[in-house]
């Protein structure tokens, strides 16, 4: 178009020459920018969809894990609405990265397994007044195995896409130490998850006439490295595919405010969880409001040092995990119900 306006102005042959060239280089630069701008796009959504879809297989695996942990025979669960928990965490006593994910096939193999079993503490204390059957340790084991084996294919589901994206040049300088972050915390959380049993299978530890349970502070660092896990790899997918948008607004400060506010309290109160089953402190109480009769529990700060209270007293530790719940759901329904106003720096 513009050639033609020269050209209909009466400009010179050699003029338009001259010209010419610059205008399909400018033009060209442009298409260029324009098809590498949706190639990024493009790429930016395949490592969107690929976190996101790691992030929910380690809400999977923590969902997985509790069922394998807690040892009520029946409860409500957030995750499942209700569910039968297994309490089977300790019926797999070996821990090998390869060797165990085959699991028995023949006769010979599940005997082999069970004998294995049979020589730690669970074992001896669930068969104290009734022998456990081979089809009840085939059902626990098998829970174990799944909850194992959904976290080594977290490991390949990360791991192989991480090392195609690396190598075609889809990780910024930023990403590729997120990424990097994520791999130490994934192999790191496959031993602190064989730590964390190890303490439940150690007689010095747990006796025949008492229920065999692993320690709560490595359990509750087994269910923190999870949620890390699982915040980092929803979040950088996020990241790629809402990529943030500039709202000046002392409206969008508030609400970031009560949102990390809000996240805070649901993390506390999840590793506050992790003790309370790690203690089995559930039910120390099992009224509500108050505790039995009474609006404070008994023997609260009964151990010494008293710090110890907050993560070996049972009822302390009720206590917390109580509040911090209500105080949570205070705090997201205040963020709820002042949504509307928030809603209005979006646009929306």
């Amino acid at each position: 178009m513009i050639l033609l306006k020269l050209a209909g102005s009466g400009a010179s042959i050699s003029r338009l020459q001259l010209v010419a060239p610059k205008l399909a280089g400018i033009l060209n630069s442009n298409v260029v920018r324009k098809t590498h701008t949706v190639v990024i796009d493009s790429n930016k959504k395949k490592v969107g969809w690929w976190l996101l879809g790691c992030a929910g297989m380690c809400y999977g695996a923590v969902a997985l894990g509790g069922v394998t942990r807690f040892g009520l025979k029946s409860t409500f669960s957030l995750k499942f609405l209700f569910f039968r928990l297994t309490e089977s965490g300790l019926s797999m006593v070996n821990w090998d990265l390869f060797r165990t994910m085959k699991p028995p096939f023949s006769q010979k193999d599940w005997e082999t397994e069970f004998e294995r079993y049979k020589q730690f503490p669970e074992y001896k204390y669930k068969s104290s007044s009734e022998a456990m059957t081979m089809s009840e340790f085939k059902f626990i084991w098998t829970m174990e195995y799944l909850h194992r084996m959904w976290g080594r294919a977290i490991g390949i589901v990360f791991l192989v896409p991480c090392a195609y994206f690396w190598y075609r040049g889809y990780f910024h300088s930023t990403q590729k130490w997120r990424m990097l972050l994520a791999t130490t915390l994934l192999l790191t959380q496959g031993g602190v998850g064989w730590w964390m049993v190890k303490s439940g299978l150690d007689p010095s530890s747990n006796s025949d006439s008492s229920i065999p349970r692993v320690s709560q502070y490595r359990l509750a660092t087994h269910l923190t490295l999870a949620f890390v896990l699982y915040s980092l790899f929803f979040w950088n997918g996020l990241v790629h595919l809402l990529p943030p948008q500039p709202h000046p607004s002392a409206k969008l400060g508030a609400l970031k405010g009560l949102a990390h506010t809000s996240k805070g309290f649901m993390f506390a109160t999840a590793i506050m969880g992790a003790f309370v089953a790690g203690l089995d402190a559930g039910l120390v109480y099992n009224s509500w409001p108050k505790y039995a009769d009474k609006w404070m529990p008994e023997n609260m700060l009964s151990r010494q040092p008293t710090w110890k209270n907050f993560f070996e007293n049972d009822v302390t530790v009720q206590f917390m995990h109580r509040n911090l719940v209500s105080r949570k759901l205070f705090i997201t329904k205040t963020l709820f119900f002042n949504n509307k106003n928030f809603l209005e720096v979006y646009n929306f």
